[in-house]
Parts: C-alpha cells; sequence; structure tokens
C-alpha cells in the first residue's frame, strides 16, 4: 500500500513540475503566453494520463498488454496535446 501511495505522489509531483516549465518560460520570454484555463487543461490532461496508466500497472497482469495499453494511452495523450496546441485535426477546440 505505501508503494502505491508512492507512486501516486510521484505522479501528482511530475505533472507539477511539468506544470513549472512554461511557467518559468512565461518569465523569461513573451513566447510562452498561458493562461489559467491553458494551466488547468494540461494539468487534468497530465494527471488523466497518470492516473490512467497507474490503473493499467494494477490491474494489468499480461506484459504484453499492458506495454500495448500504456503505448495506446501515451499516443492519444500527444494526439491530444498537439489538436489542443495547433490543430493538425481542425476541430473546434484547436488552440489556433
Amino acid at each position: 500500500m505505501i508503494t502505491q501511495n508512492k507512486r501516486l505522489t510521484g505522479i501528482v509531483l511530475t505533472v507539477a513540475f511539468l506544470l513549472l516549465i512554461p511557467l518559468t518560460a512565461m518569465l523569461f520570454t513573451d513566447e510562452v503566453d498561458w493562461n489559467l484555463f491553458d494551466f488547468v487543461v494540461m494539468g487534468v490532461l497530465l494527471l488523466g494520463t497518470g492516473l490512467i496508466c497507474e490503473l493499467v500497472f494494477r490491474k494489468v497482469r499480461n506484459l504484453d498488454y499492458r506495454i500495448g495499453l500504456l503505448a495506446v494511452i501515451l499516443v492519444m495523450l500527444f494526439l491530444i496535446w498537439a489538436e489542443l496546441a495547433v490543430g493538425i485535426f481542425g476541430t473546434p477546440f484547436a488552440g489556433s
């Protein structure tokens, strides 16, 4: 149980660290222009991905299925991130 709590703490701290990168960049350059909504969306996206990966680690015992599911989850994360950033599919959710 303690190991699982350490992994959850690690996920939350990793998300916080990753969100500090654009926050720090905003202090030094005008090219990064995030608002509160951007931070919330990215935080939900990263935290949701981390928690879903943790669920896969806990529930899926077959290593091949686990690797496959984690790959699909990461591909989905990158596709959603790219769509929100530059609109590669042209949906109304695109940031441009």
